[in-house]
């Protein structure tokens, strides 16, 4: 019996890497393209930068809220 629940929580958390892997994916591809829409716009590079970094910080932090574990409690 506790191989197969501990089987259960090792799919359980290689599932969560997976979504946070797909979340971040789609973050980047969408802090690249507004990047490069920034640059199209003539938007100071360290604006551009900095604007990144932010998104960057928001995509980590959204992306670990979407895959962390619900709390029994």
């Amino acid at each position: 019996m506790e191989a197969r629940s501990e089987s259960r929580g090792r799919a359980a958390a290689t599932g969560d890497v997976v979504s946070f892997g797909i979340c971040a994916g789609g973050y980047a591809i969408l802090i690249c393209g507004l990047i490069y829409a920034a640059h199209l716009m003539h938007i100071p590079t360290q604006w551009i930068a900095a604007g990144a970094v932010v998104l960057c910080g928001i995509g980590i932090l959204s992306a670990v809220k979407a895959t962390r574990p619900k709390d029994s409690a």
